[in-house]
């Protein structure tokens, strides 16, 4: 009987020591119930041996002496034994499934991020070669015209302008002052700008190259304050193009770097899910 519940207690221990190797991988409910099941199976044997151990002493006097030889092991402890390497062997099991199932669900990430980057690319690419000829040169004019330093304004100015014109729906407008901030020296304000550049784009309907700008605006400032805006006006873009594969994939990308988005974006990112056919 102890060199079976020696054995018992070998596997015991490798069963708690799994769970603890897996910690780093398997930080889920899950994981912490098989492992206080295991730690609970230990407190159990260790019981069964202090009976069985308490058991077998002798009483010290003439008919202790006689009796002095353990008694056999009882069937009930070795049904107990039994039961008990059963149940570690199936925790084992269960513990290797879930942690098969997180690292299938951390490869399956990896993949959507490799093909959405691919998709971008993609389309780059396609926007890229299908670009308009550059338009003839413009005459010079007659009379030298006004100095650019004369009439730039600055980019906070550009920017309050272009929004205003975004909010009357004159895209026009809202893309120039986008592309003024944008084109001028370097500032702090070129994200706001990019972010301005998508929406003027998508609102003029040309999804193609929004798609692009609201990509550029969240590479340049993933954590910023339009980086969840970003994703979802990409997304909304790329729908509109039917790249609805993309399109999920940005959603998926969204939902997984911002798990708790902004309150007032649950509506739009469940209603463009839906418009993109997302599973």
């Amino acid at each position: 009987m102890r060199l079976v519940l020696a054995g018992l207690l070998a596997a015991l221990s490798l069963g708690a020591a799994a769970p603890v190797r897996a910690q780093t991988q398997v930080d889920s409910r899950e994981g912490i119930l098989l492992q206080n099941q295991i730690l609970e199976l230990k407190h159990e044997v260790q019981t069964l041996r202090d009976q069985i151990a308490s058991g077998g002493s002798g009483s010290g006097s003439a008919l202790g002496a006689a009796r002095s030889s353990p008694p056999p092991p009882s069937q009930a402890a070795g049904d107990m034994t039994a039961a008990l390497l059963e149940r570690v062997s199936r925790l084992e099991d269960e513990l290797r499934n879930l942690r098969g199932h997180v690292d299938e669900v951390d490869n399956a990430r990896q993949r959507q991020g490799d093909d959405l980057s691919k998709q971008i690319e993609d389309l780059n690419f396609k926007l890229d070669n299908a670009a308009p000829a550059p338009a003839a040169a413009a005459p010079v004019p007659s009379r030298p015209a006004t100095p650019p330093a004369a009439t730039r304004r600055t980019p906070e100015l550009a920017l309050q302008q272009g929004d205003a014109a975004l909010a009357r729906r004159d895209y026009a407008t809202a893309e120039t002052a986008a592309r003024e901030v944008l084109n001028g020296p370097k500032t702090p304000r070129a994200v706001d700008a990019q972010f301005l550049l998508g929406q003027a784009l998508a609102g003029k309907r040309d999804f193609a190259n929004a798609a692009v700008a609201f990509d550029d605006a969240y590479k340049h400032s993933r954590t910023g304050p339009h980086a969840q805006d970003s994703l979802l006006g990409m997304a909304n873009a790329l729908s509109a193009l039917d790249e609805k594969l993309a399109a999920c994939a940005t959603l998926d990308k969204l939902k997984a770097e911002f798990p708790a988005p902004r309150p007032e974006l649950k509506g739009p990112i469940n209603a463009a899910r839906q418009q993109a056919g997302c599973r």
